[in-house]
């Protein structure tokens, strides 16, 4: 997905509307192009995330991620489920964890949008964050994904 087309084309759009004014009106509409640019891929992303989750609340397995390749957002379907835990462990290990009361709640908003328990979202973050600094720590090489 390309969302540099999209967001110049917008762009270029503005421009040829401040060119019916004055040069006045082209400098305004040049700064507001540069300020929007950022503001309009954070709100596309943030489109694209909500557009992942409820397209996973309609499959029956899997759920679908967003991804992100330098700018430019890739839909990715994955089919794994990941509540399990690794093959030979248990869910047996019990930590308590004191939480600032909205910290607590965003976690929870966080859960219901991708459909998965409380639990099994603090898993998964718990699961990602430590895998993260697993693979930094032996070179120089930057992987991974985002997800929302």
């Amino acid at each position: 997905m390309n969302l540099t087309i999209v967001l110049d084309g917008l762009q270029d759009d503005l421009q040829a509307v401040a060119e019916l004014g004055d040069e006045r009106a082209a400098q305004v509409a040049r700064r507001l192009s540069d300020v929007l640019g950022s503001n309009l891929r954070l709100k596309l992303l943030d489109l694209l995330s909500q557009v992942a989750v409820e397209v996973s609340s309609k499959l029956p397995s899997g759920h679908v991620e967003v991804r992100l390749a330098g700018q430019e957002p890739e839909l990715v379907f994955v089919d794994a489920p990941d509540e399990a835990p690794p093959v030979g462990e248990e869910l047996s290990a019990r930590i308590s964890l004191r939480l600032p009361e909205s910290l607590k709640l965003a976690v929870e908003r966080a859960a219901d949008r991708e459909g998965v328990s409380t639990n099994a979202w603090l898993i998964r973050a718990i699961a990602r964050a430590t895998e993260t600094r697993a693979a930094h720590a032996g070179g120089k090489r930057l992987t991974g994904y985002t997800r929302s």
